[in-house]
């Protein structure tokens, strides 16, 4: 029985070292990302998670935060093949999705692929693509409506489709208003879980005045 015991300690020891290792590793990246000064660095943080998450296997975040700084890397340089860049990100989504399914950020994550591939050239994607952001930004909605990332990144969006089409400042400033109203009261699941927009929408809601 104290040899048991004894081994049931031992484990829950290991489990703990191996729980604060990854956390460790996460956290290190928050604070890699407060450094970061453009694409490049943000390039070298999306490997990093990527590395993590190939390590873990079993954590969804490590595969979100790598898919995110891709895209936002590949949003900040004009030269980068973005649809190269959303076949590699998919592949992220996929395998986070495999995990956790059903989750919003995940959906975030989604249309902000989409809204890449449209840019490439608006003219003829808006209508695939924009359809696929929509869509993504509906399900994000649907899943979780307390978050308040889809209705900044739906603003953002919007405000820069004409208002022929249904976008524009006035309809933009409507949805950053809500995605505020939600950022008071909103909380993440944990320490490591997505917890940024707020600073952003505010200042997209300054640009709509």
């Amino acid at each position: 029985m104290k040899k048991l015991l004894s081994l049931i300690a031992l484990f829950s020891v290991l489990a703990l070292n191996a729980q604060t290792k990854y956390e460790s590793a996460m956290q290190n990246g928050f604070a890699k990302l407060k450094e970061s000064k453009g694409a490049d660095d943000l390039q070298a943080l999306g490997a990093y998670y990527e590395r993590i998450a190939e390590a873990e296997k079993t954590q969804w975040l490590p595969y979100y935060y790598a898919a995110r700084h891709y895209t936002i890397a590949a949003f900040m340089n004009p030269a980068a093949d973005k649809d190269k860049v959303a076949s590699k990100v998919s592949e992220l989504i996929n395998k986070a999705e495999t995990i956790e399914p059903a989750n919003a950020e995940i959906y975030c994550l989604k249309q902000q692929v989409a809204v890449m591939q449209l840019l490439v050239d608006p003219m003829s994607r808006w209508q695939t693509f924009g359809a696929q952001a929509s869509e993504a930004i509906a399900k994000a909605k649907e899943i979780d409506p307390s978050n308040p990332r889809p209705y900044l990144l739906e603003g953002q969006y919007l405000m820069n489709v004409p208002e022929a089409f249904g976008g524009g400042k006035a309809v933009a400033k409507k949805l950053f208003e809500r995605s505020l109203e939600l950022f008071s009261g909103f909380k993440p699941l944990s320490a490591l879980h997505p917890n940024w927009g707020k600073e952003q929408a505010e200042q997209l809601l300054a640009a709509c005045q």
